[in-house]
């Protein structure tokens, strides 16, 4: 998955997703939260950048600000 290293990976599958479509399937902040609930000091907001942009097939330095306030919203 593009923007997601080796630990974000190994989070991930600790959560059930593999792969990119089970991403698309729970969705950025569905996965966010659930990591940042196991790993509350070491999960950041970047991790939601990343994985919204792998979602999206684009690195994740392209989110607007528009994108990443519409994702924090979802978060509330």
């Amino acid at each position: 998955m593009k923007n997601i290293g080796p630990k974000s990976r190994g989070w991930l599958a600790e959560i059930g997703i593999y792969t990119i479509q089970d991403l698309r399937n729970s969705g950025a902040v569905v996965a966010y939260k659930m990591l940042k609930e196991r790993y509350p000091k070491k999960v950041s907001l970047n991790l939601l950048w990343g994985l919204e942009a792998a979602i999206r097939d684009m690195d994740w330095r392209e989110l607007t600000e528009m994108d990443k306030e519409e994702l924090m919203k979802k978060l509330v």
